[in-house]
């Protein structure tokens, strides 16, 4: 069976399977085959192997827990240098336009820190410390608003198209309706 990450377990949880494994360790100091002890703990054989393996390269440091893994996190000296290296803007990292994206900042915080999110985590972090999603604006830069504005309320309504009066017809494209 497979396990989420961090086992979903608790703590006691994983203190009963870390038990389990320093059992499996007893076994494998008085020579016991592999099925026994998979037997005997009602563990698969393959984990039982796997543990052996652990055991032999590592001694039993090898097969103990090694906690739960948690989530990264950032720590205040670090959010601070991500917000400053943020306001640097993407083109001073190397991307060719001027956009942050999750993506972009999810990259910047590995090359950073060494610690590696998700975009949805990069986005609850930089949401925890405050900063908005924003969508620029595409306009043209030489986009002069009095004019459309002018443009909507005297060419627009001369221009649009009237309503054409209701004739009776039919649906069918072949057969016309009479008048």
């Amino acid at each position: 069976m497979r396990y989420a990450q961090g086992g979903g377990l608790t703590d006691a949880g994983r203190a009963a399977r870390e038990r389990v494994r320093l059992q499996a360790v007893e076994r494998f100091e008085r020579g016991e085959k592999s099925k026994e002890i998979a037997t005997a703990l009602r563990v698969s054989e393959r984990s039982v192997e796997r543990w052996r393996k652990s055991w032999r390269e590592r001694g039993e440091g090898g097969v103990r827990s090694k906690g739960s893994p948690g989530r990264p996190r950032l720590g205040p000296a670090q959010m601070e240098r991500l917000e400053r290296e943020l306001e640097r803007g993407p083109l001073a990292h190397g991307w060719p336009d001027q956009r942050w994206t999750l993506a972009r900042i999810k990259a910047l915080i590995g090359r950073l820190f060494h610690v590696s999110y998700t975009i949805e985590g990069t986005w609850l972090l930089l949401k925890r410390h405050g900063w908005s999603w924003q969508q620029p604006a595409r306009r043209a830069i030489e986009r002069d608003d009095d004019a459309v504005e002018l443009w909507k309320k005297e060419v627009w309504p001369q221009v649009k198209d009237r309503r054409r009066p209701g004739v009776r017809g039919s649906p069918s494209r072949t057969r016309p309706g009479s008048r």
